[in-house]
């Protein structure tokens, strides 16, 4: 069974508090480190972005996340990981990423979260439409 990663509209600091809670009862657990993605307000061309709406090919993107999470427990030595993304409009200054990682000592998670951002970002076909205040609109590219 894979875990639920998409969740509709912006990831909210209750949800994100709410999962650092829950890891509390885990005592092999030394160290979590927190990737938080945030929308900008970027400029193109003098339109500001005041949000993006995000679209997956679920399916496809689902596969792919549970490939990224079997190959960050071979690679690194964690005892926790989570991967959360919003699909739907997130704004401007709100969340649409939480990778949550844990293990026994620190230099596993560091190591392990810019690897699965990365991973991510370049393997995950999750898309993101940029909506500026004039309602027109571009497709964003990962960076």
């Amino acid at each position: 069974m894979s875990k639920k990663v998409f969740i509709e509209g912006a990831i909210t600091p209750e949800f994100i508090a709410d999962s650092i809670a829950k890891h509390q009862g885990k005592h092999t657990i030394g160290a979590h480190n927190i990737f938080l993605g945030q929308v900008r307000a970027d400029i193109h061309e003098e339109n500001v972005v005041k949000a993006i709406e995000y679209t997956a090919y679920e399916e496809m993107a689902n596969e792919a996340l549970s490939v990224i999470r079997e190959r960050a427990f071979a690679q690194f030595d964690l005892v926790c990981m989570h991967i959360y993304h919003s699909l739907g409009v997130v704004k401007a200054g709100e969340i649409c990423l939480f990778v949550f990682v844990s293990a026994g000592h620190r230099p596993e998670v560091y190591e392990a979260t810019e690897a699965i951002v990365n991973w991510i970002k370049t393997e995950v076909p999750i898309f993101g439409k940029e909506i500026f205040e004039n309602e027109d609109f571009v497709w964003k590219q990962n960076k």
